[in-house]
């Protein structure tokens, strides 16, 4: 394509009457899968141990390709999720769009189109407040794919490339164990609430060294929400947490951390 392909990310937005194949999203997923076939291609790659991650855009354009490109072993969306027209910071640019447009970008590149017909193992990482991606649209995004899930969500974890979106050790852990057989990250098999107790049982292969609920008490925007965080027990027989919810607490989840400070968190109920 002319000069690499057309401006990427939200300038999408306004390439919806040119053809599919010279709109953005079409261009970035083709070459994620063009440059996944070149490097399968390279004696010193083992074709069997490749994965896929990206962050905030590139969560987006991972969401995507999970469910396009099944040669992967494994996907990690930072922060990016689908249902970008229900709940996102582009709400006011597909409200600019008008319904016919809004609804056509939507159509044909929100994820939520694609994430189910991702079978690959899927680390989700977001943070509680993240500007762009909000709890209910990732929420939605993450109970589509058919594969194993993990969810990794942080109070407040900042936004941004760099360390931010780079540096969670979850995401490394994540990929070495499927890739390098390497020590997993703890896995919630089962999570609930009973009364004023929220619980989660887990499965670890390193010691696990806390566990917490984060709530908040606070509605509104996802964006503008306090979140609070309280120590939960532990029961290492039975491999079981529990915390007390507050009688206030309008959404909850737990999170369990290993002894690596990795955490894995349970989906947020709202009440």
């Amino acid at each position: 394509h002319e000069q690499g392909g057309p401006p990427g990310w939200d300038a999408s937005f306004s390439q919806l009457d040119d053809a599919v194949e010279d709109q953005w999203t079409y261009q970035a997923v083709s070459a994620v899968a063009l440059g996944h076939s070149l490097i399968r291609s390279y004696p010193e790659v083992d074709a069997d141990r490749i994965g896929v991650t990206g962050i905030s855009w590139g969560g987006y354009m991972t969401s995507i390709v999970a469910g396009v490109d099944d040669r992967f072993k494994l996907a990690v969306p930072v922060y990016g999720c689908g249902f970008l027209g229900e709940n996102s910071v582009w709400l006011p640019a597909f409200e600019k769009l008008g319904p016919d447009k809004a609804s056509l970008w939507l159509q044909q590149w929100d994820p939520s189109e694609y994430l189910s017909n991702a079978k690959m193992p899927m680390l989700w990482v977001n943070g509680t407040n993240d500007f762009a991606y909000p709890m209910d649209s990732w929420k939605k995004s993450y109970q589509l794919p058919k594969g194993e899930r993990a969810l990794c969500l942080r109070i407040r974890m900042p936004h941004g490339h760099g360390a931010a979106g780079e540096n969670p050790e979850e995401i490394h852990v994540f990929a070495n164990s499927i890739l390098r057989a390497g020590n997993p990250l703890p896995k919630i098999t089962a999570h609930g609430s009973e009364g004023d107790k929220a619980w989660a049982v887990f499965e670890s292969t390193v010691p696990v060294a806390k566990a917490e609920l984060c709530f908040t008490r606070k509605a509104g925007r996802w964006q503008d929400r306090e979140w609070e965080s309280i120590p939960a027990e532990i029961d290492s027989l039975t491999s079981k947490v529990t915390a007390t919810i507050p009688t206030d607490a309008a959404v909850f989840y737990l999170n369990v951390f290993d002894d690596r400070d990795c955490a894995v968190s349970t989906p947020h109920d709202e009440r």
